[in-house]
């Protein structure tokens, strides 16, 4: 039985606080930049309350923690990493309102309030284009003809691949891959209500690492190859061997910035060798916090705004 510490001994009944679900909430770096964060945006709490939940939770659990969120007057909100989809899969009936990408992405990132409303949002989308867009140059895929690859069909990779349809500078061809057939169909379904040309993507079942290995080695020299599985982080390991070989130029783009992160460690040995640009996961970290904490406690961000909070998360870093 899966305990929800939706309510704990540092959080006392008349506190307001924002929650955060996750897997491992306490190893983030949100627990300590929260409060710097707090303080530059003047919220009306300090106090961010990790809900940690396994990943095979059933059903039951996530509509329980949703139900609590909606009916503790103290709970501002919460951003929801992990276990998005599985929200919106079992509890999606519970909100009073859903956005088009979360409808559409079938996930919720983020819960918010509106008086006596609930509503979810999928921040992703946004978020992962503005991290997309720190570090690659805009013309990139214009130049260069590259192409994407996607490891990971969840929320993250599905996404990316929805932002890079919408992306002025598109690249030749998106792959998307997952080690079973029934992610890429919903992935295709989603995009097929978005939209997206039939010809943009194309969907790879990957049941082994050398499977994707393959993939990775055939796209041309400077694709961006993307690690949207979670595998570094929630558990350990990476979606490709230590055997594979990047192309060259290629960016790297390992979405997590903490955890044993062997995506990233493979890329970071071929980097003088393959010419490669290797990118963590740490400014989609401040861009998806920061979008989602602006929902919750109804403020707008700069991008001044957002570089004052992106300093302040480095000196905790």
């Amino acid at each position: 039985m899966t305990t929800l510490p939706l309510s704990d001994d540092h959080v006392a009944p008349s506190d307001d606080y924002m929650g955060f679900v996750g897997v491992t909430t306490g190893s983030s770096s949100i627990m300590k930049v929260f409060p710097l964060w707090a303080d530059i945006l003047g919220l009306p709490t300090r106090t961010l309350v990790g809900h940690d939940l396994p990943m095979d939770a059933t059903p039951s659990v996530y509509r329980e923690m949703v139900e609590r969120i909606r009916d503790d007057k103290h709970h501002r909100g919460a951003l929801v990493t992990t276990h998005k989809m599985n929200v919106f899969a079992a509890a999606s009936d519970l909100f009073d309102e859903l956005d088009p990408f979360a409808v559409s992405c079938s996930e919720i990132s983020s819960i918010s309030k509106r008086g006596a409303k609930l509503i979810g949002r999928a921040k992703d989308p946004l978020t992962v284009d503005l991290a997309l867009n720190d570090f690659l140059p805009a013309d990139h895929f214009a130049r260069t003809g590259a192409e994407v690859i996607i490891l990971g069909a969840g929320g993250s990779g599905t996404a990316l691949s929805w932002a890079l349809s919408e992306r002025a500078d598109a690249p030749a061809r998106i792959t998307v891959t997952a080690r079973t057939q029934d992610k890429l169909d919903h992935l295709r379904e989603v995009h097929r209500q978005h939209g997206t040309p039939d010809d943009l993507i194309r969907y790879v079942v990957t049941p082994h690492a050398t499977d994707a290995d393959a993939l990775v080695e055939a796209a041309p020299p400077g694709s961006v190859i993307a690690n949207a599985t979670g595998l570094g982080k929630d558990r350990p390991g990476s979606p490709l061997t230590d055997a594979v070989v990047f192309p060259e130029r290629a960016w790297a783009w390992e979405f997590n910035y903490r955890g044993s992160l062997e995506f990233l460690h493979q890329a970071a040995a071929q980097r003088d060798r393959r010419a490669l640009q290797v990118v963590d996961g740490w400014r989609y970290f401040i861009h998806g916090w920061s979008q989602v904490v602006a929902d919750v406690f109804e403020i707008e961000l700069t991008p001044d705004t957002v570089d004052r909070l992106a300093a302040a998360a480095e000196s905790v870093r």
